[in-house]
C-alpha cells in the first residue's frame, strides 16, 4: 500500500482532534471565566536511509488562551471578577486546590461559598469560605468579605473572611479536562495581594463565536481534502493491481 495513505490519515488524524477542542470551545462560548484550548500539530519531515520526502503530521502538547474574557456587569453581590491577571482558589471534586477565573458565585443554604460549578471557594489558609447569616454581603478589590449581620444594632459592615487570590507565572500554568487550572508542578500558590477585583460584574469566555465557526469550516476542508488523499491512494492500487493482473 502507498506510503501516502499513511501520511494523510495522520493528518486527519490531528485535525480531527483538532476540531474537537474546536467544537469544545464553541459549546463554551456562554461559560463564565472559560479559557479556550489550542489544539497544535506541525508537519515533520521522516528521516531515514535516502532524501526525506515523506512528511507526516506530529502531534504537540495542547495549550490555553488564559487571555482575559469580556467583563459583564451583573449588579449581583455574588457575582465577582479579577481585574488583570490572577485567578480564584477553589477546592477541586478530589479536595485539592484548584484555580479558575469563574466568578459566578451562590451560597449553599449553610453558607458555604461556592462556584457556579459547586466548588468551594478557597480563603487565604486554603480553607472553605462560609459565611454567616446576614443582610447584606460586600466583596473588597482585595476580596475581603464583609456582612452586616442579622440583628446588627449598628448596622456597620463585619469583615469574616478574606477570599485566596493568585497570579502565578501562566507557564507553569496548565488547564485539566475538568476546566479548571493547576501547577505543572503540583505546588499549591500563596496568595497575591496585588491582584484586584470587582464586585458586581463576571468575565466571560474569551472564546470568539465567529472565531471558532471559521476554524470549524476550515478544520472540515482540511479533513475532506485529507480524505480526498486517501481514496486517491485507493483508487490507485486499485488500478495498480489490475495492471499486474493483466
Amino acid at each position: 500500500m502507498d506510503r501516502s495513505l499513511f501520511i494523510a490519515m495522520s493528518g486527519a488524524t490531528q485535525t480531527l482532534l483538532a476540531q474537537t477542542a474546536n467544537a469544545n470551545n464553541l459549546a463554551n462560548t456562554q461559560t463564565t471565566g472559560f479559557k479556550s484550548d489550542l489544539e497544535q500539530f506541525r508537519s515533520m519531515p521522516v528521516f531515514g536511509d535516502g532524501y526525506p520526502t515523506r512528511v507526516y503530521a506530529q502531534t504537540e502538547k495542547p495549550g490555553t488562551d488564559f487571555s482575559s474574557g469580556p467583563l459583564q456587569t451583573t449588579g449581583n453581590d455574588l457575582d465577582v471578577a479579577i481585574n488583570g491577571e490572577g485567578f480564584f482558589a477553589v477546592q477541586d471534586s478530589k479536595g485539592k486546590e484548584a484555580y479558575t477565573r469563574a466568578g459566578d458565585l451562590k451560597m449553599t443554604p449553610d453558607g458555604q461559598l461556592q462556584t457556579g460549578s459547586g466548588l468551594p471557594l478557597l480563603n487565604q489558609n486554603g480553607q472553605p469560605i462560609n459565611i454567616p447569616p446576614s443582610e447584606k454581603l460586600s466583596i473588597s478589590s482585595d476580596g475581603t468579605i464583609s456582612i452586616i449581620p442579622f440583628g446588627s444594632e449598628t448596622g456597620a459592615m463585619v469583615p469574616v473572611d478574606q477570599m485566596k487570590l493568585i497570579k502565578p507565572d501562566l507557564k507553569n500554568v496548565e488547564k485539566r479536562a475538568d476546566s479548571l487550572a493547576y501547577m505543572k508542578d503540583g505546588k499549591p500558590q500563596a496568595d497575591d495581594p496585588t491582584v484586584r477585583i470587582a464586585q458586581g460584574v463576571i468575565e466571560g469566555s474569551n472564546v470568539s463565536a465567529i472565531g471558532a465557526m471559521v476554524d470549524m469550516i476550515e478544520l472540515a476542508r482540511n479533513f475532506e481534502m485529507q480524505t480526498n488523499v486517501m481514496k486517491n491512494a485507493k483508487e490507485n492500487a486499485a488500478a495498480s493491481a489490475k495492471l499486474l493482473q493483466a
